[in-house]
Protein backbone atom coordinates (compact mmCIF):
# COMPACT_ATOMS: atom_id res chain seq x y z
CA UNK A 1 0.00 0.00 0.00
CA UNK A 2 1.29 3.61 -0.79
CA UNK A 3 2.03 5.34 2.51
CA UNK A 4 3.23 8.84 2.47
CA UNK A 5 3.93 11.42 5.05
CA UNK A 6 2.23 15.11 4.18
CA UNK A 7 1.89 18.27 6.18
CA UNK A 8 -0.26 21.36 6.13
CA UNK A 9 1.35 24.80 7.37
CA UNK A 10 3.27 22.35 9.79
CA UNK A 11 -0.07 20.16 10.70
CA UNK A 12 1.51 16.97 9.99
CA UNK A 13 -0.03 13.53 8.39
CA UNK A 14 0.61 9.63 7.86
CA UNK A 15 -1.61 9.06 5.04
CA UNK A 16 -2.28 5.51 3.39
CA UNK A 17 -3.80 4.81 0.30
CA UNK A 18 -6.29 2.53 0.42
CA UNK A 19 -8.09 3.13 -2.79
CA UNK A 20 -7.20 -0.72 -4.04
CA UNK A 21 -7.33 -1.94 -0.69
CA UNK A 22 -10.59 -1.35 0.23
CA UNK A 23 -10.72 -4.20 3.19
CA UNK A 24 -7.82 -2.25 4.78
CA UNK A 25 -8.94 -1.40 8.78
CA UNK A 26 -7.40 0.16 11.82
CA UNK A 27 -8.02 0.39 15.25
CA UNK A 28 -7.65 2.63 17.96
CA UNK A 29 -4.45 0.98 19.18
CA UNK A 30 -2.30 0.73 15.81
CA UNK A 31 -3.71 4.78 15.79
CA UNK A 32 -2.30 5.74 18.61
CA UNK A 33 1.14 3.76 17.86
CA UNK A 34 1.64 5.36 14.35
CA UNK A 35 1.01 9.08 15.42
CA UNK A 36 2.99 8.89 18.58
CA UNK A 37 6.16 10.63 18.29
CA UNK A 38 9.43 8.80 18.04
CA UNK A 39 7.49 5.84 16.35
CA UNK A 40 8.90 3.71 13.69
CA UNK A 41 6.63 5.01 11.25
CA UNK A 42 6.28 8.83 11.70
CA UNK A 43 9.86 9.94 13.10
CA UNK A 44 10.46 11.97 16.01
CA UNK A 45 7.63 14.21 14.89
CA UNK A 46 4.77 11.85 15.21
CA UNK A 47 1.46 12.77 13.32
CA UNK A 48 -1.44 15.34 14.11
CA UNK A 49 -3.44 12.68 12.22
CA UNK A 50 -3.95 9.65 10.51
CA UNK A 51 -5.59 9.97 6.63
CA UNK A 52 -6.82 7.40 4.94
CA UNK A 53 -7.66 7.62 1.29
CA UNK A 54 -10.91 5.37 -0.02
CA UNK A 55 -12.69 5.22 -2.77
CA UNK A 56 -15.99 7.23 -2.91
CA UNK A 57 -18.75 6.48 -1.44
CA UNK A 58 -20.97 9.41 -3.27
CA UNK A 59 -21.74 10.02 -7.13
CA UNK A 60 -19.57 12.97 -7.91
CA UNK A 61 -16.56 12.66 -5.68
CA UNK A 62 -13.23 11.64 -6.91
CA UNK A 63 -11.77 10.52 -2.93
CA UNK A 64 -12.92 9.95 0.21
CA UNK A 65 -10.69 11.09 3.05
CA UNK A 66 -11.19 9.29 6.80
CA UNK A 67 -9.61 10.78 9.25
CA UNK A 68 -7.85 10.03 12.68
CA UNK A 69 -6.86 11.70 15.52
CA UNK A 70 -3.73 10.72 17.67
CA UNK A 71 -6.18 10.01 20.27
CA UNK A 72 -7.62 7.21 17.81
CA UNK A 73 -10.94 8.43 17.33
CA UNK A 74 -12.50 9.52 14.19
CA UNK A 75 -13.47 13.38 13.11
CA UNK A 76 -15.68 14.38 10.51
CA UNK A 77 -13.13 17.55 9.30
CA UNK A 78 -9.37 18.60 8.73
CA UNK A 79 -8.99 22.30 6.51
CA UNK A 80 -5.49 21.39 6.77
CA UNK A 81 -5.34 17.78 5.70
CA UNK A 82 -7.88 18.24 2.80
CA UNK A 83 -5.87 20.52 1.30
CA UNK A 84 -2.82 17.82 1.02
CA UNK A 85 -5.12 15.18 0.13
CA UNK A 86 -6.41 17.20 -2.61
CA UNK A 87 -3.47 18.31 -3.97
CA UNK A 88 -2.08 14.10 -4.45
CA UNK A 89 -5.24 13.51 -5.94
CA UNK A 90 -4.93 16.32 -8.58
CA UNK A 91 -1.06 15.45 -9.24
CA UNK A 92 -1.64 11.77 -9.45
CA UNK A 93 -4.88 12.64 -12.09
CA UNK A 94 -3.01 15.74 -13.33
CA UNK A 95 -6.18 18.05 -13.13
CA UNK A 96 -6.24 21.06 -12.01
CA UNK A 97 -9.69 20.76 -9.75
CA UNK A 98 -11.31 17.67 -7.74
CA UNK A 99 -14.00 16.76 -5.23
CA UNK A 100 -13.29 15.33 -2.01
CA UNK A 101 -15.82 13.67 0.75
CA UNK A 102 -15.59 13.53 4.05
CA UNK A 103 -18.14 12.67 6.71
CA UNK A 104 -18.90 15.82 6.68
CA UNK A 105 -19.93 16.48 3.17
CA UNK A 106 -18.46 16.66 -0.14
CA UNK A 107 -15.63 19.71 -0.43
CA UNK A 108 -14.64 20.92 -4.03
CA UNK A 109 -10.86 21.82 -4.10
CA UNK A 110 -8.92 23.78 -6.54
CA UNK A 111 -4.82 24.00 -7.45
CA UNK A 112 -3.77 27.43 -6.61
CA UNK A 113 -0.30 27.14 -7.69
CA UNK A 114 3.05 26.38 -6.10
CA UNK A 115 1.73 23.71 -3.67
CA UNK A 116 -1.09 25.91 -2.37
CA UNK A 117 -4.70 25.07 -2.27
CA UNK A 118 -8.06 26.60 -1.85
CA UNK A 119 -10.69 24.73 -0.60
CA UNK A 120 -14.33 25.70 -0.87
CA UNK A 121 -15.67 24.43 2.93
CA UNK A 122 -18.90 25.69 2.76
CA UNK A 123 -20.99 27.53 4.91
CA UNK A 124 -20.64 27.52 8.47
CA UNK A 125 -22.85 26.42 10.93
CA UNK A 126 -23.97 28.60 13.64
CA UNK A 127 -27.37 27.28 15.22
CA UNK A 128 -26.90 26.17 18.91
CA UNK A 129 -27.92 22.79 18.41
CA UNK A 130 -25.65 22.33 15.18
CA UNK A 131 -21.94 23.09 17.39
CA UNK A 132 -23.56 21.42 19.20
CA UNK A 133 -23.92 22.92 22.46
CA UNK A 134 -25.61 21.84 25.58
CA UNK A 135 -27.69 24.47 26.02
CA UNK A 136 -29.76 27.14 23.99
CA UNK A 137 -27.30 30.56 24.06
CA UNK A 138 -26.39 32.93 21.20
CA UNK A 139 -23.67 31.66 19.44
CA UNK A 140 -21.73 34.69 18.37
CA UNK A 141 -20.75 35.59 22.08
CA UNK A 142 -21.12 32.65 23.84
CA UNK A 143 -21.35 32.02 27.96
CA UNK A 144 -17.75 30.60 28.21
CA UNK A 145 -15.82 32.41 30.88
CA UNK A 146 -12.04 31.27 32.02
CA UNK A 147 -10.98 33.00 35.50
CA UNK A 148 -12.97 34.83 38.32
CA UNK A 149 -16.43 35.47 37.75
CA UNK A 150 -16.88 39.00 38.09
CA UNK A 151 -12.90 39.48 36.58
CA UNK A 152 -12.47 36.62 33.93
CA UNK A 153 -9.65 36.62 31.75
CA UNK A 154 -10.96 34.97 28.89
CA UNK A 155 -14.70 35.47 28.02
CA UNK A 156 -17.62 35.82 25.21
CA UNK A 157 -15.46 33.60 22.45
CA UNK A 158 -17.28 32.73 18.99
CA UNK A 159 -18.69 29.19 18.60
CA UNK A 160 -18.16 28.13 14.78
CA UNK A 161 -19.24 24.43 13.44
CA UNK A 162 -16.96 23.79 10.16
CA UNK A 163 -17.42 20.46 10.32
CA UNK A 164 -15.99 19.99 13.80
CA UNK A 165 -16.85 22.45 16.02
CA UNK A 166 -14.98 25.27 17.46
CA UNK A 167 -14.85 27.39 20.23
CA UNK A 168 -12.55 31.40 19.17
CA UNK A 169 -11.38 33.62 22.54
CA UNK A 170 -9.80 36.71 20.82
CA UNK A 171 -7.00 37.56 23.09
CA UNK A 172 -4.36 40.42 23.27
CA UNK A 173 -1.33 38.22 24.42
CA UNK A 174 -0.83 34.54 23.67
CA UNK A 175 0.88 34.01 27.02
CA UNK A 176 -1.37 35.40 29.61
CA UNK A 177 -3.80 34.07 27.66
CA UNK A 178 -2.10 30.33 28.34
CA UNK A 179 -3.33 28.54 25.40
CA UNK A 180 -1.76 24.76 26.83
CA UNK A 181 -3.20 25.22 29.89
CA UNK A 182 -6.84 26.66 28.86
CA UNK A 183 -7.17 24.44 25.73
CA UNK A 184 -7.79 21.25 27.78
CA UNK A 185 -10.01 22.86 30.35
CA UNK A 186 -12.15 24.11 27.44
CA UNK A 187 -11.99 21.23 25.05
CA UNK A 188 -14.07 19.05 28.28
CA UNK A 189 -16.45 22.28 29.35
CA UNK A 190 -19.95 20.38 29.73
CA UNK A 191 -21.22 23.17 27.53
CA UNK A 192 -19.62 20.98 24.53
CA UNK A 193 -21.24 17.29 24.53
CA UNK A 194 -18.53 16.54 21.53
CA UNK A 195 -15.35 18.40 22.69
CA UNK A 196 -14.28 21.43 20.85
CA UNK A 197 -11.61 23.08 19.47
CA UNK A 198 -10.39 25.43 21.29
CA UNK A 199 -8.56 28.76 18.95
CA UNK A 200 -6.55 31.94 20.44
CA UNK A 201 -6.51 34.64 17.91
CA UNK A 202 -5.27 37.80 18.26
CA UNK A 203 -6.54 40.45 15.51
CA UNK A 204 -3.30 42.88 14.49
CA UNK A 205 -5.84 44.19 11.87
CA UNK A 206 -8.69 44.05 9.99
CA UNK A 207 -7.27 41.59 7.40
CA UNK A 208 -5.03 39.75 9.83
CA UNK A 209 -5.30 37.71 12.83
CA UNK A 210 -2.33 35.46 15.03
CA UNK A 211 -3.80 31.94 15.79
CA UNK A 212 -3.03 29.35 17.91
CA UNK A 213 -5.49 26.33 18.31
CA UNK A 214 -5.89 24.04 21.47
CA UNK A 215 -7.15 20.30 18.87
CA UNK A 216 -9.66 18.07 20.50
CA UNK A 217 -8.09 15.17 20.58
CA UNK A 218 -4.43 16.30 20.02
CA UNK A 219 -3.40 19.59 21.73
CA UNK A 220 -1.37 22.11 20.21
CA UNK A 221 -0.65 22.32 17.04
CA UNK A 222 1.02 24.06 14.14
CA UNK A 223 -1.57 24.71 12.31
CA UNK A 224 -5.52 24.15 11.94
CA UNK A 225 -7.22 24.76 8.82
CA UNK A 226 -11.05 24.54 10.00
CA UNK A 227 -10.22 26.59 13.36
CA UNK A 228 -8.19 29.73 11.11
CA UNK A 229 -11.53 29.37 9.20
CA UNK A 230 -13.80 29.39 12.33
CA UNK A 231 -11.78 32.24 13.65
CA UNK A 232 -12.50 34.16 11.12
CA UNK A 233 -16.22 33.53 11.14
CA UNK A 234 -16.12 34.83 14.92
CA UNK A 235 -14.11 37.62 13.81
CA UNK A 236 -16.63 39.01 11.07
CA UNK A 237 -19.64 38.34 13.69
CA UNK A 238 -18.19 40.39 16.38
CA UNK A 239 -16.82 42.66 13.95
CA UNK A 240 -13.50 42.54 14.77
CA UNK A 241 -12.02 41.91 11.01
CA UNK A 242 -12.68 41.92 7.26
CA UNK A 243 -14.04 38.79 5.19
CA UNK A 244 -11.23 38.04 3.76
CA UNK A 245 -8.11 37.37 6.60
CA UNK A 246 -4.62 36.36 6.46
CA UNK A 247 -4.51 34.24 9.49
CA UNK A 248 -0.94 33.51 10.74
CA UNK A 249 -0.46 29.88 12.50
CA UNK A 250 2.93 28.48 13.70
CA UNK A 251 3.43 26.12 10.61
CA UNK A 252 2.64 29.54 7.92
CA UNK A 253 0.43 31.56 6.60
CA UNK A 254 -3.46 30.81 5.24
CA UNK A 255 -5.99 32.82 3.59
CA UNK A 256 -9.57 32.87 4.78
CA UNK A 257 -12.78 34.09 3.00
CA UNK A 258 -15.88 34.03 4.46
CA UNK A 259 -17.98 34.82 1.14
CA UNK A 260 -20.74 37.01 1.23
CA UNK A 261 -22.09 36.47 -1.74
CA UNK A 262 -22.85 32.70 -0.73
CA UNK A 263 -22.11 32.15 2.63
CA UNK A 264 -19.46 29.47 2.02
CA UNK A 265 -15.77 29.95 3.63
CA UNK A 266 -12.66 29.65 1.38
CA UNK A 267 -9.54 28.63 2.70
CA UNK A 268 -6.29 28.84 0.68
CA UNK A 269 -2.97 27.69 1.73
CA UNK A 270 0.26 25.35 1.36
CA UNK A 271 0.75 21.55 1.32
CA UNK A 272 4.49 19.64 1.39
CA UNK A 273 5.21 16.10 0.70
CA UNK A 274 7.45 14.83 3.03
CA UNK A 275 8.37 11.40 1.94
CA UNK A 276 6.28 9.03 -0.23
CA UNK A 277 6.61 5.06 -0.32
CA UNK A 278 5.32 1.81 0.15
CA UNK A 279 4.53 -0.05 3.45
Amino acid sequence: MRFLIMNGAGNRFAVFDARETPGFVIGEAKVKTICEPKSSVMGDKGADQLIIIRAPKTAGADAFMEIWNQQGFQVDACGNATRCIAWLYMRDANVNSMVLETNAGLLLCADAGDKQVAVDMGPPKLEWQQIPLKEAMHTHHADVKVGPIDNPVLHNPGVVNMGNPHCVFFVEDFEKARPEQVGPMIEFHPLFPEQVNVGFAIVENKDKIRLKVWERGVGMTQACGTGACAAVVAAVRQKRSERKVDVEVDGGMLVIEWRESDDHVIMTGPVELESEGII
